[in-house]
């Protein structure tokens, strides 16, 4: 049996999906085939993804090519019109068994199937718990809580691509978690679209918090939990009380902040404005003084002024970040940012640059601070671990894989520590 090959484009949503296609298919006995999960996020996203699906053609010139993900549900004629590819599926389609269990049981399912195939995302009511045995690392495993978002902020085309918020309920969570656990792996991630919309479609309107000391409660033996991303401007109250006192829950919170100067928060349609943000991280770290800030910038957002990009720039000082993911702005179809006035792409790709620039030393600040520190490591690798604070650190002598290690780290570069 020669089992479908993967690749896989954008967050760690999407990589934790193809894990589920990855035992959806095999349950189908799906072979021969090459399956594709896209990116939406910004129009490179999608170009890489074709030319990526033109290479993959060359090299398995027999497979079957499938096209799934964000940019398939929110484009599929775009797929639909590569020679390269054989079918489009949508991201609800993507899920399903009996997607692939139909594909596996066709002999000639190009012949016997509409090209395309993706339904309305937004008639979806529910995300299932997939319950996968993680990946990655043997170390750390990846645990799918919501998916979709209720807001529309007007440069973001992710609802289009995922639909509505959905919430996995919490006893789904924590028997994934104590499986993964019993399975030996020291930290779970939870991830979503809009983490902090997690609960309010379930009865009783829970949230984010809730589900966070449940799992803390009810999964004693699981060492580290981290959040991958939250919308700080919606943390709740059972969510910072966590932050500030349990020591499981990893003092690394990654910000959807998007940019720092109110006019142009406004204009995204966000839910804060700066001084929110700069007040936020100050609460937190006053509550738990180790904790680690990243954030998502954009530059170059229509309308942005050398100015109001200066606010983005001081912003990151203003909430100490260190770990910055910087978009450069990127029109996409249907959203209202497209119609507004566009910036020179040269101007987008300089500001991009200057905030990478400046992510990058204050990253090195941050690593060059914690050197010489204790550090608890969670080993990746026999050569590489992540501190609490998600610091990478290199190790001259192999530890196992897996373990957590106290250590001090001797000396830092750019971006590591060292052992």
């Amino acid at each position: 049996m020669k089992p479908p090959v993967f690749e896989t484009f954008g967050c760690r949503l999407n990589a934790y999906e193809t894990e589920a296609m990855r035992e959806l298919t095999s349950a189908a006995g799906l072979e021969d085939a090459v399956v594709v999960n896209t990116c939406a996020v910004t129009a490179e996203a999608v170009r890489q993804s074709r030319q990526r699906i033109r290479r993959l053609r060359r090299d398995h010139p027999g497979a079957r090519l499938i096209v799934t993900g964000c940019a398939a549900q929110t484009e599929p004629e775009t797929y639909e019109a590569m020679d390269e590819v054989d079918l489009v599926l949508g991201n609800l389609e993507k899920m399903q068994g009996e997607t692939w269990e139909r594909l596996s049981g066709a002999a000639d399912f190009i012949g016997e199937t509409e090209k395309v195939q993706v339904n309305d995302i937004m008639s979806a009511t529910e995300t299932a718990g997939h319950l996968i045995d993680g990946f990655g690392s043997r170390a750390r495993a990846y645990v799918q809580v919501q998916n979709g978002c209720d807001h529309r902020c007007t440069f973001c085309i992710i609802p289009y691509g995922r639909g509505n918020s959905r919430s996995v309920p919490a006893g789904v969570v924590v028997e994934q978690i104590r499986r993964l656990v019993d399975r030996g792996y020291r930290e779970v991630v939870l991830t979503g679209v809009d983490m902090t919309g997690w609960g309010a479609d379930l009865p009783g309107g829970p949230r984010l918090g809730d589900l966070v000391q449940r799992i803390l409660k009810l999964v004693p033996d699981l060492p580290r939990l981290r959040i991958s991303s939250i919308d700080s401007i919606e943390a709740d109250a059972a969510l910072i009380d966590a932050i500030s006192s349990e020591r499981r829950l990893m003092p690394h919170l990654h910000l959807s902040l998007q940019a720092g100067d109110d006019m142009i928060l406004k204009r995204m349609k966000r839910r804060h404005l700066r001084d929110d943000a700069i007040r936020f991280c100050a609460d937190v770290r006053a509550a738990r003084p180790d904790m680690v800030f990243g954030a998502d910038i954009i530059a170059g957002f229509p309308t942005e002024t050398d100015a109001m990009f200066e606010n983005s720039l001081d912003l990151v000082e203003a909430c100490g970040l260190t770990w910055l993911h910087v978009f450069p702005y990127s029109a996409r179809r249907r959203t209202p940012a497209a119609r507004m006035p566009q910036l020179e792409t040269s101007v987008i790709k300089a500001r991009a640059a200057a905030l990478r620039r400046l992510g990058d030393v204050r990253q090195a600040m941050y690593l060059s601070d914690q050197a010489g520190k204790p550090q608890s490591v969670l080993m990746e690798r026999e050569d590489m671990g992540r501190t609490e604070g998600f610091a990478q650190v290199r190790f001259a002598q192999p530890r196992n894989a897996g373990t957590i290690v106290e250590i001090r780290p001797r000396t830092c570069s750019e971006d590591a520590l060292f052992v």
